[in-house]
Parts: C-alpha cells; structure tokens; sequence
C-alpha cells in the first residue's frame, strides 16, 4: 500500500489511506515521515473521518501486533496516538517491570513530564524498527496530559510498563525513535533476545554486551 501524498491536506491524505480496508502500511526507519514535526490536532479531519483513522490505527496495531500506534507511522503527521497492551506476561515479568493491562486508549495532542527521579531500564522494541530490541532507559512514572478522541481533557499519572509505552508512542510525534534514547551496544535481534535475554531484567545483557544501566 502507497504512502498517502504528503502535499494533500491532512484530510485527503488520511482518505488515501482509508481507500482500502485492512491493517495499513507501517512506516519503517529511514523513511522521513518519522523525523518530522507533526501538526497539533485541530480539527484537520471531521468527526466521522477521525473516528474512520482510529479505528485503523487500531486495527493496524492488533495486526502487527504492538502495544501502541502513532499516526506518522502510517504517514499521517499529526498528533494523535493508540495504545493497548493485554500484558500476556508471566507474574516475575509483571512484577519487576510493572507491565499491567493497559486498555485502549486514545491520544490526541499528547505530552508528557516524569514524576520523581526514578528511572528504569528495559529491552523496548518498535513496529517501524522491525527485527530488533535495544535497552532504554527512561522515566519510571510520567504525567500525560492530552485529549481523547472526544475532545476530553486527560491529565493522568503512569507508571511501570504503561508508562513506557506512553513516553515511545508520543517520542513518535516529536519525530524520535526509540533508539534515539537506547544503549546501542544493547542492540539486538529478536532472536538473539529470545535466545539470551528473556530474563525480566536485562542486567546480564548489560554485563555481558558492556553498557551501563542506570
């Protein structure tokens, strides 16, 4: 599936990109669309149309699968995001990375601020970094504040996991990616994490791949 035409107004290029029904496109990294600035949301798409791009976003990000969907990585730069994580993951995992159902959530016009100084560090990967993990370190609670997709004002405190995919899905709208912020000496395929590093802390990947956590 084409990339919608960057030059149309955001409306007909979200249209493009409902054309066809189905999981969309996913950006991958080295495409620009994720490096640029995205337009706060402000009424580009009408209600009916928006409600058409989330439900998308939705069904993209089941389909990959992942925990999170930002609109450029359909090739849409505007500032909206989803998220939802079932946390199929065993109670030691739970635990140690505070990886707790997250339901479905909309993001639109997102920003976030840590909480405290706590910080931790996990093994994160990304749908437009397919085929590799890398440790990030970041925050461990952050205060969201945007709007769902009804207008509504969010102002919300995370931690643990939920926290983390709050901070990745909105990085995307600033144009960063996850490895902006990772130990690259950490950077792994997936098979090599499943084969070496599934332990819920990646304190033996640091000693042995040589990089610091904090």
């Amino acid at each position: 599936m084409a990339l919608p035409n960057h030059r149309a107004p955001l409306a007909e290029q979200v249209e493009q990109l409902l054309a066809t029904e189905g999981p969309l496109a996913i950006a991958a990294a080295g495409d620009p669309v994720l490096r640029r600035p995205t337009e706060r949301f402000d009424g580009q798409l009408e209600p009916a149309l928006l409600a058409r791009f989330i439900e998308a976003l939705r069904i993209t990000m089941y389909a990959a699968p992942g925990v999170g969907l930002a609109a450029p990585q359909v090739g849409v730069p505007l500032r909206i995001a989803v998220i939802e994580d079932p946390a199929p993951v065993p109670d030691e995992v739970r635990a140690v990375r505070g990886r707790v159902p997250l339901p479905f959530r909309v993001l639109v016009n997102p920003t976030y601020e840590p909480v405290g100084a706590g910080r931790a560090a996990f093994f994160e990967g990304c749908l437009s970094v397919p085929g590799y993990q890398a440790v990030v370190a970041r925050p461990t609670e952050v205060r969201l504040t945007c709007e769902d997709e009804r207008g509504h004002v969010v102002d919300e405190v995370f931690a643990g996991w939920p926290a983390r995919i709050v901070q990745h899905e909105t990085d995307h709208l600033d144009g960063m990616l996850y490895l902006d912020r990772a130990e690259l000496r950490s950077l792994s395929s997936n098979q090599a994490v499943a084969e070496y590093w599934t332990q819920p802390t990646p304190a033996e990947a640091a000693r042995a791949l040589g990089f610091e956590l904090p």
